[in-house]
């Protein structure tokens, strides 16, 4: 069996990573210099995959005006979710779009994977008998995602976020099946309303080993692999995410000098300074006397003025930093503008995500789409600064600012 169509699940919104998934989904969320999603693409593209269905939901318009209907010459299709009703309910959407495929990929659009995880479940599953293939790689904390046991091949045991640190290997969320896993998401109970594609696994797993004879008996292969795996699950998480893809070289923009990526349309000031590993995307100005990097990531069209100061942050398309800024450990969204003078200081600080604090965490700040901040506007560590906020000259930021807001000294 050879496989070349894959199923991208990309209709999630991201809710613990607001404000930023205010205006678009998790997977168009910045990874270095370039949506999470893009990589994704690239990875399928990269391991042979041809044809690719999107199911996309919340804001989907945000992907499909992206990408449109190819991506590096490969048909994309887009499926919708109209309700955002779980991984197993969102494959189901995608069921008449492969119906003509004996054996198909199914990845999460909101993490970053590299080409030989894809690559791995890839072959595993075309030369073996199993109805369902997972990747499966080894991360020192599974907890906020999928633990995996595993006996030789056969995964024995899935656990959603174990609450123990028993396990070491998690689920990567690369998947692939046959038919046979749309009758069996049918088949499995929802939860709270919803259909999770792992609740589905975990009875197949279940079947198998109870030796049941029915439509859900195969067993589920598990395929040990490494390379390139980061999420986002939180905000600051995009710091992280990006400091892996710079060191990992991730980028697809032309290398200037050693671990410093800078496009060919972009302009640097002679006299500016890039501390790599650092990328600066396309369109982009860094003026006289900017400082950037390391671990900066500077998207589409952004502007770094003169003696600025940009290290350990990401700033996505559009963003403007007035001259004599200082950005330390910060995450903007699109379009936002900073005055002369304004100082985000870096982390830790104590970040709060809808009711719950999260203490000591390496983020400065979080400004969200189209935030305008006047001259000498400075940020407490762990400030969170939803869209479309306007701060006037002067003011001192000390706790999460709410969409729309205007704040005065």
């Amino acid at each position: 069996m050879t496989v070349r169509a894959a199923v991208v699940l990309a209709a999630g919104e991201g809710t613990r990573l607001r404000p930023l998934t205010r205006n678009r989904p998790k997977p168009m969320l910045p990874a270095a210099d370039r949506p999470i999603l893009e990589h994704v693409f690239d990875a399928l593209i990269a391991a042979g995959i041809d044809r690719l269905h999107v199911v996309v939901g919340y804001k989907r318009d945000r992907v499909q005006n992206h990408f449109g209907p190819t991506y590096r010459n490969v048909p994309v299709d887009y499926v919708h979710q109209d309700k955002q009703l779980g991984s197993g309910h969102a494959l189901l959407q995608a069921r008449d779009a492969v119906a003509d495929e004996d054996g198909f990929l199914v990845v999460n659009g909101d993490q970053v994977v590299e080409r030989r995880m894809v690559a791995d479940v890839l072959a595993a599953f075309e030369d073996d008998d199993a109805s369902a293939t997972l990747a499966v790689t080894e991360q020192a904390d599974v907890s906020h995602y999928g633990g995996v046991v595993t006996e030789g091949d056969r995964v024995v045991e899935l656990v959603e976020k174990p609450d123990t640190d028993d396990y070491r290997l998690l689920n990567a969320g690369v998947y692939a099946f046959d038919q046979t896993i749309f009758d069996a998401i049918e088949e499995t109970p929802r939860v709270r309303g919803e259909l999770a594609l792992t609740d589905t696994l975990v009875r197949l797993i279940d079947a198998s080993a109870d030796g049941e004879e029915s439509a859900t008996r195969t067993a589920v292969r598990g395929v040990t692999t490494e390379g390139l795996w980061v999420d986002a699950t939180y905000p600051w998480d995009l710091l992280d995410v990006s400091r892996e893809l710079l060191l990992n070289g991730r980028v697809t923009e032309p290398e200037r000098e050693a671990s410093v990526w800078v496009a060919d349309s972009a302009t640097v000031h002679e006299d500016a300074t890039l501390q790599g590993p650092a990328v600066v995307g396309p369109d982009t100005e860094v003026r006289p006397g900017a400082v950037v990097g390391p671990y900066a990531a500077l998207g589409r069209n952004v502007t770094v003025g003169a003696n600025a100061v940009v290290t350990e942050s990401v700033l996505d398309t559009d963003a403007r930093v007035g001259p004599s800024a200082t950005l330390v450990d910060c995450v903007t969204g699109q379009g936002v503008s900073l005055g002369a003078g304004a100082t985000v200081p870096g982390g830790p600080g104590d970040v709060r995500v809808d009711d719950r604090v999260y203490e000591d965490q390496r983020l400065g700040a979080v400004l969200a789409d189209r935030v305008s901040a006047a001259g000498d506007v400075s940020f407490a560590p762990g400030v969170l600064v939803g869209p479309s906020a306007t701060l006037h000259a002067g003011v001192t930021v000390s706790e999460n600012v709410r969409e729309h807001a205007e704040v005065v000294r």
